[in-house]
């Protein structure tokens, strides 16, 4: 079971997460996770920028500024994945999956599991591979990220 301090409820937090997040996907899922920017900042000035970029108030608890807050996920299953009792499996299976995974995801991060039509019929062993892929991806070194800037401003690119 996921813990309530790490479950995602509000409509407008999963909006950020899916809009402002990183993306990976997979056969079976796709993983949306928004990083906290209040938090690796550390500063009040970073709170209020990343609570008027989300549009959150500054009264809301689960604001980006929170030293502590802790990672928190939410699920979209859609009726495409299969009827009722198909549905539930597949959120029981994932809630399940990403309780042992939230406490190696980053502070403050939002993350939303989308499941696709295939993962209605899918073992557990293959939700596994694919969210431990899916976060894997994510979570690794964001160094690689910002390649074009980093090769457009390069002084061995710029010489030759």
């Amino acid at each position: 079971m996921l813990p309530p301090e790490h479950r995602l409820r509000r409509r407008q937090d999963f909006a950020t997460a899916t809009r402002r997040g990183r993306r990976a996907g997979r056969p079976l899922l796709v993983v949306h996770l928004r990083e906290s920017e209040g938090v690796t900042a550390g500063g009040s000035a970073g709170a209020q920028d990343s609570a008027a970029e989300t549009g959150l108030s500054s009264t809301d608890p689960h604001t980006a500024g929170e030293a502590l807050s802790p990672a928190r996920a939410g699920f979209v299953v859609s009726k495409a994945v299969g009827p009722a009792v198909v549905r539930n499996r597949v959120k029981r299976r994932l809630r399940h999956l990403v309780a042992a995974r939230i406490s190696g995801l980053p502070a403050g991060s939002l993350v939303v599991v989308r499941a696709l039509p295939p993962a209605g019929t899918a073992d557990y062993a293959d939700l596994e591979r694919d969210l431990d892929s899916a976060l894997r991806k994510l979570t690794a070194s964001r160094g690689n990220r910002p390649r074009g800037a980093s090769t457009a401003s390069s002084p061995t690119g710029a010489g030759q």
